[in-house]
């Protein structure tokens, strides 16, 4: 197990020194292979960049949110071909019935609001699961753009507000707190999806009064000559 810790340190390090050069593209690089097989500190990385090159920090967050979404096409490929069997032997069955219900309803939400949190977050097996269940490639894509796209933009601003080292304190308290987090953001996010129910509802309810109140609907009914 050491050993396989420190190959993934010494590669960790080594994508780094390679891709540094690159500039504001190496945060479009770093997020790809983030968001497609090997786990880096991606947090601390796009802080370094934001906190060195303030006037860009947009430029930053897009890069971000592009390459994790490009990275994650990795994922989706395997999660496709054969991810269901793969989550089926990884996880209870109680709890994959649960998450592929969730997918069901609302697989857009269901991926971007993984997207948005820091880990430890399981988001690689979100992923996994989204595509093992078939979601829409370009559906897949949106909603992981739009979760890194949130999450790098509260980090970037929280950097240019504090300075770095308020994101690594947030990673910390996140970390530590995992469960309570997600239970909150769980019950915002149902609490919203039971108002745009409820304002769909109301919609639909208006839309049907009004067309057995109209004037014309009488006429409508009217015999002609």
């Amino acid at each position: 197990m050491t050993k396989i810790k420190h190959f993934f340190h010494a590669y960790g390090a080594w994508i780094k020194h390679l891709l540094a050069p690159l500039g504001p593209w190496g945060m479009l690089a770093f997020a790809a292979v983030d968001g497609s097989f090997l786990g880096m500190p991606l947090d601390a990385i796009f802080v370094g960049y934001v906190y060195h090159d303030r006037a860009r920090f947009l430029l930053y967050v897009l890069l971000g949110a592009v390459g994790s979404a490009l990275g994650s096409i990795v994922i989706y490929v395997i999660g496709y071909t054969g991810g269901e069997v793969l989550l089926r032997k990884r996880i209870p069955a109680e709890k994959f019935e649960k998450i592929h219900a969730s997918f069901d309803k609302h697989e857009f939400w269901a991926l971007m609001f993984p997207a948005m949190l820091p880990p430890p977050t399981p988001f690689k097996i979100v992923v996994l699961a989204a595509a093992g269940f078939e979601m829409n490639f370009a559906h897949f894509l949106l909603a992981i753009f739009a979760g890194r796209f949130v999450r790098f933009l509260i980090e970037a601003l929280l950097t240019l507000w504090f300075g770095p080292g308020i994101v690594a304190m947030a990673g910390k308290l996140f970390s530590h707190h995992l469960v309570w987090i997600l239970a909150i953001v769980a019950e915002l996010l149902a609490a919203w999806l039971v108002w745009r129910l409820v304002m769909r509802r109301g919609r639909e309810k208006n839309g049907a009064a009004g067309k057995k109140n109209s004037p014309l609907r009488g006429k409508e009914q009217e015999p002609v000559g």
